[in-house]
């Protein structure tokens, strides 16, 4: 089992926020994102078992920007079954489970999408890359998905994101590409338009 949080909400009808950290994360950082986003969700925080130069990833890249293809899949059908013993041991639904990630995280959370039609109800991704391509994406019908991307982001060229947006979109989901005017940090202004969006698609 993958090492990670559980904390229970006080509302069982909200999602479970699925929490997946950047390069060098613990399952401890997106927890006050987390309440910024939802106070009433519970809250499934999970931390990368893969290490690069002792810091903690979700699957291993060949260089920056340069994903190992092999790995990622495995990680990512690694996580799917961890949400699916997760969901059994914590009693949650497991068909209500919306992901927030930012930069590695985002980019599992981005795969799990691209992989498995049923895996999430919908996704948060900060700074994400495109996972794979030249792969069939599963029916992403009506699927919620909130990319927030740096105009000038060094670690995640603008065109990733509007090939991103551009995927998801022709498999289904439902796209909201939020821009800010800075690079690869996570601001205050993407995680308030992310709230906003959230609030819209899930009360």
């Amino acid at each position: 089992m993958l090492k990670h949080i559980f904390k229970k909400g006080t509302n069982p009808n909200k999602p479970v926020l699925l929490l997946l950290h950047g390069t060098g994360g613990t399952e401890e950082d997106l927890i006050p994102l987390a309440g910024m986003i939802d106070q009433e969700a519970s809250i499934l925080s999970v931390r990368g078992n893969v290490l690069e130069n002792g810091m903690p990833r979700f699957f291993r890249r060949l260089a920056e920007g340069v994903f190992d293809e092999e790995d990622l899949v495995a990680r990512t059908k690694e996580l799917y079954q961890f949400l699916d013993d997760a969901a059994k041991e914590y009693k949650f639904d497991r068909n209500n489970i919306v992901a927030i990630g930012y930069s590695n995280g985002a980019n599992i959370a981005g795969s799990l999408l691209f992989h498995y039609a049923d895996s999430l109800k919908g996704a948060i991704l900060h700074h994400p890359m495109v996972p794979r391509r030249g792969i069939e994406l599963p029916s992403l019908n009506g699927t919620p998905v909130f990319i927030a991307a740096g105009t000038n982001d060094p670690i995640c060229p603008a065109q990733e994101s509007n090939d991103l947006n551009n995927l998801l979109t022709d498999a289904g989901a439902d796209v909201v590409l939020h821009w800010e005017n800075y690079g690869h940090q996570l601001t205050r202004g993407e995680v308030e338009a992310a709230a906003d969006w959230f609030r819209k698609n899930f009360g």
